[in-house]
């Protein structure tokens, strides 16, 4: 009788383990993969708009749109972007640099006759840098 009261609890007990492994599994917010190679040609294709001034909101509006593409493939809910960049506020560590980046994109997208910085084409194009890298995208 000791040796099948031992077997039902050792029993019991794995299965209890089973159940907090698998409860465990399924809230912990895992990184999901994604392809960085083609994130990194996609960020160089865009680097090679950056050597002429006019082609400078171009980059700003494509490294939005991966940034954006990063996260869908990290499964962020959200319709937009904005919603999705709300997200994903706790994972990406400069959050005010990545929305003045999308701010300015969204700018340069809606409005007519923006003058372009090129301080602040550099302050957006790090943000959306930083957050990529934040995703494991670069």
């Amino acid at each position: 009788m000791n040796d099948q009261m031992i077997t039902v609890g050792a029993i019991v007990a794995g299965v209890a383990l089973l159940a907090v492994v698998i409860a465990a599994s399924m809230f912990a917010k895992r990184p999901r993969k994604i392809n960085q190679a083609h994130y990194q040609a996609k960020w160089q294709d865009l680097q090679k708009l950056l050597g002429d001034q006019a082609t400078w909101p171009l980059a700003i509006i494509d490294a939005d749109k991966l940034l954006d593409d990063a996260l869908k493939a990290h499964k962020y809910k959200g319709k937009s972007m904005g919603e999705r960049l709300v997200s994903a506020q706790r994972d990406i560590q400069a959050n005010d640099d990545v929305w003045f980046g999308h701010k300015l994109r969204n700018r340069l997208v809606h409005e007519h006759d923006v003058k372009l910085k090129e301080r602040d084409m550099k302050e957006a194009l790090l943000g959306i840098r930083h957050a990529l890298k934040d995703l494991g995208a670069l």
